[in-house]
């Protein structure tokens, strides 16, 4: 498997308890992974150092987990042209709907991607269906991880 590294960034200690299942599922497939806290909100200046530089350290995606205005994801795909794939964080005030369409409603020609409020575990698969374009051995192995589900069950 070709070398291959996610960030895994939240925008407070807070939201590791749901952003740590992302880095299991990606330790799983055998991609490195590190987990960040970086706030767009609070570090500005080091939420857009860590962007510009993101893919010269050797990341090839980016999972970004926020929760009410939830800006993160959206601050770092304004630096770098690597994938960020949201993760919207439930909150106590509105239930993550805030989160989820702080992230969904990127302006054209800054995308990001968006999962389920919580979604850190569909974020990661995310991340490693993007890495399998380019990896045989992932893609193989991401395949025989999704033909191990029962058709007949929710997953």
């Amino acid at each position: 498997m070709s070398s291959m590294k996610v960030a895994v960034v939240m925008g407070s200690k807070s939201d590791e308890q749901v952003m740590a299942a992302a880095g299991e599922v990606l330790r799983n497939f055998g991609i490195e992974s590190d987990m960040l806290v970086l706030s767009a909100h609070r570090q500005p200046d080091s939420v857009a150092c860590f962007a510009r530089n993101a893919e010269k350290n050797g990341y090839k995606v980016i999972i970004a987990g926020a929760g009410k205005a939830a800006a993160l994801p959206g601050v770092i795909a304004s630096y770098t042209r690597l994938p960020v794939i949201g993760v919207p964080i439930k909150t106590d005030d509105l239930g993550g709907m805030d989160s989820l369409l702080s992230i969904v409603q990127m302006p054209k020609g800054i995308p990001v991607a968006c999962v389920a409020i919580n979604g850190a575990v569909n974020a990661a698969l995310l991340a490693v269906e993007i890495l399998s374009l380019s990896d045989p051995e992932l893609n193989n192995r991401l395949i025989e991880y999704r033909s191990s589900f029962d058709d007949t069950k929710d997953f």
